[in-house]
């Protein structure tokens, strides 16, 4: 049994090393990639705040389709270079959105969303999925952040 509890008066750094040595617990040594999504989509819930929506996007068959996630429901299926999910996986590039509704092609699957940050997980080369944080404040998310889950993406590149 894992208890992770993210220190309320740590620095967004700290925060996000206890996250990574958090995912790299609960994901070492498994081989099912849903089951890491899904244990690293609630640590992405707990741990940072001001976020209305965690989880991930499986690359399958040439588009994104709905993975792990903690969050009201979402939109199932986007095609590559469609809203700021298909725009990360289609570059292969993070996208740091401080308003939604200001980046062409948006996808509002929660109309409270108003930022969100898109990193691409890479393996081999390919984009093999993507981790999706939304936040109902504007400009929520910062280099911290995408450093951060940059890091937590590279960690799971061979454990989805």
């Amino acid at each position: 049994m894992f208890d992770f509890t993210p220190d309320p008066d740590a620095s967004k750094a700290d925060l996000y090393r206890e996250l990574l040595g958090a995912a790299d617990a609960l994901t070492a040594g498994e081989s099912d990639g849903v089951a890491n999504m899904a244990n690293v989509a609630a640590l992405l819930g707990d741990f940072l705040p001001d976020c209305n929506w965690t989880g991930f996007y499986r690359m399958v068959e040439g588009e994104l389709v709905l993975g792990p996630f903690a969050g009201r429901p979402a939109c199932i299926r986007i095609p590559l270079g469609v809203g700021v999910c298909g725009a990360a996986a289609k570059s292969g590039e993070t996208q740091l959105v401080e308003d939604v509704h200001a980046f062409p092609g948006h996808i509002a699957c929660d109309a409270r969303s108003r930022s969100e940050l898109v990193v691409p997980i890479v393996r081999d080369g390919a984009v093999v999925g993507v981790i999706d944080l939304d936040s109902p404040d504007l400009g929520r998310f910062d280099a911290d952040d995408q450093a951060g889950i940059e890091a937590l993406a590279a960690l799971l590149s061979d454990r989805m």
